[in-house]
């Protein structure tokens, strides 16, 4: 929990800034009960910069730097922890423990969700550091860490006898600008023998995050912890499909179906399906871009949007960790995920609203 001497503004580093760390970065200006403290980049070319400069804003007087140990010795009250996704789970276990351990809340947008799911051993230790620096551990983002897990426990408040619990992503890539995130996070793009190779990296890391998904929703519905299986399936295209990453050719793989199933008794209670491809007409099987939520109950509560019900999931990701920061920080000190923490609400902007007309 951070002490606030008086009203001051929650001093706030920036930890990574690829397309999410900007969007934090500009979330965090535009509020003043926060104050942007540091930025740590990875990129050389970005050492020194300023942050505006990198967010696309103007000068903020807080240069980017390359340096953890400067970043740890820096007064601050929350880090937003954003490295790349896609890389393997707790990649960088040590870091998130020094910031912890040096009196930081970190609030992470990729895992930490419910680290309870991989055992009390990974919490004792998160714990330990959270005590000695007095500071508390929070996973957030759109899905997981909120599609996958937050809506679903919302809508089980509006049902009794709750039997199963259904979720759903379906994302569009074609419009994704960014090679790396359409062949290396997502695995479109790749011959069936390079997605192969792909899924021995792919799968441990999607089981990973998905299953905290998973073991969240069972415990906030007073389940014993899961047994989480996992399956995944892919199409491939038969002509080349254009995308704003560039051409998917034929023969390659054009969509990517994961599915997580939670096992309680020998029964499925929970299920997840992420759904990724090259254009929504592309495995029409698979259904249309968009996300459904559905609670199986007294009565069942069903919830189906199309996908531009977040016209922009990174921003969403972004705004998610950035309003969650007071919350946090006002938190006792430990792990923290959904399931202890007081409403994570978004704040209304008089100054934008003067500039959207009536």
């Amino acid at each position: 929990m951070t002490d606030l001497p008086g009203d001051r503004p929650l001093r706030v580093i920036q930890w990574a800034t690829g397309a999410l760390g900007r969007s934090a970065i500009r979330a965090v200006l535009e509020r003043p009960d926060l104050e942007l403290a540091g930025v740590r980049v990875f990129d050389p070319a970005k050492d020194g910069i300023d942050a505006g400069t990198l967010a696309g804003r103007g000068p903020t007087g807080v240069a980017a730097t390359l340096s953890t140990e400067a970043l740890l010795d820096l007064d601050a009250d929350c880090v937003i922890y954003a490295p790349a996704p896609g890389g393997a789970p707790f990649a960088d276990l040590d870091t998130v423990h020094a910031l912890l351990a040096s009196g930081k809340n970190v609030i992470a947008t990729t895992g930490y969700v419910y680290p309870q799911a991989h055992g009390q051993g990974l919490v004792d230790a998160l714990e330990d550091s959270c005590a000695r620096g007095g500071s508390s551990l929070h996973g957030c983002g759109v899905n997981p860490g909120f599609m996958s897990d937050v809506m679903p426990l919302l809508l089980s408040r509006l049902s009794r006898q709750v039997t199963h619990v259904f979720a759903r992503e379906c994302s569009d890539f074609s419009g994704h600008p960014s090679p790396r995130m359409l062949r290396d996070l997502v695995g479109l793009g790749r011959t069936e023998e390079e997605f192969g190779v792909f899924l021995r990296r792919a799968r441990p890391v999607m089981r990973t995050h998905f299953g905290e998904s998973l073991h969240m929703v069972a415990a906030g519905l007073g389940l014993a912890p899961p047994e989480v299986d996992t399956d995944v399936a892919h199409r491939v295209t038969g002509e080349d499909l254009e995308a704003a990453a560039g051409t998917v050719r034929a023969g390659t793989v054009a969509a990517v179906r994961w599915t997580f199933s939670a096992m309680v008794g020998g029964r499925p209670v929970i299920g997840l399906e992420t759904v990724y491809k090259v254009g929504p007409d592309v495995a029409p099987e698979w259904g249309r871009p968009g996300y459904s939520v559905r609670v199986e109950g007294r009565p069942s509560i069903t919830l189906t949007t199309g996908e531009d019900w977040v016209t922009n999931g990174i921003a969403a990701a972004a705004a998610h960790a950035v309003n969650a920061v007071p919350v946090v920080c006002a938190a006792p000190a430990g792990v923290r995920t959904f399931l202890d923490l007081p409403p994570v609400l978004g704040r209304a902007s008089v100054h934008h609203m003067a500039d959207v007309n009536p």
